[in-house]
């Protein structure tokens, strides 16, 4: 049985979760879904108006997420980070897709060695920009570099609702 919970009408969320339904319904590898949801998410990317003013506003003490769609094998999680915010070095349980309504994340990627991790590159994903990967090598950090609040759209392939979190693992190994 697929459980679903909408958690509430939002524009847009419909045809997002139609679209994706569709999508891992076919049952393609983790990487290819996660391209072809992305590509669905650049045609269908929503308006900061997914989110009421309140949601919008996100809080002093870190970023928040708000689960706006959680089935058995999709969530879709709206990203509130205001100016300055970042997460901890981590990485995912499946799949994800995000794309940026406002602000920057600057994104810094590293890989493991063992002993410590090594930055291998960054991205500064800007509004209207969508990317896409899959487990492993998605060993990141998020940070809102711009000066106003950010909101991103993200799309996991799991259920957020579930389990809490999309995050498999922090990283609080040394950086060199």
């Amino acid at each position: 049985m697929n459980r679903a919970t909408v958690i509430t009408a939002r524009p847009g969320l419909g045809q997002l979760v139609a679209g994706i339904s569709g999508i891992v319904g076919r049952r393609p590898a983790p990487r290819e879904t996660a391209y072809a949801v992305a590509d669905l998410l650049r045609d269908r990317l929503p308006g900061l108006d997914i989110l009421t003013p309140s949601e919008r506003a996100g809080s002093p003490d870190g970023y928040v997420s708000h689960v706006l769609h959680a089935q058995d094998d999709f969530s879709i999680v709206a990203v509130v980070w205001r100016p300055g915010q970042r997460t901890v070095i981590h990485d995912h349980v499946a799949w994800c897709t995000f794309g940026i309504l406002s602000g920057i994340e600057y994104e810094t990627l590293y890989r493991d060695m063992g002993d410590h991790l090594v930055k291998i590159g960054h991205a500064c994903n800007r509004p209207g920009e969508v990317s896409g990967f899959a487990p492993p090598g998605d060993i990141h950090m998020v940070h809102n570099t711009s000066a106003e609040v950010g909101v991103s759209l993200h799309v996991y392939g799991t259920d957020v609702s579930r389990l809490g979190s999309s995050v498999r693992r922090v990283y609080e190994l040394p950086v060199r």
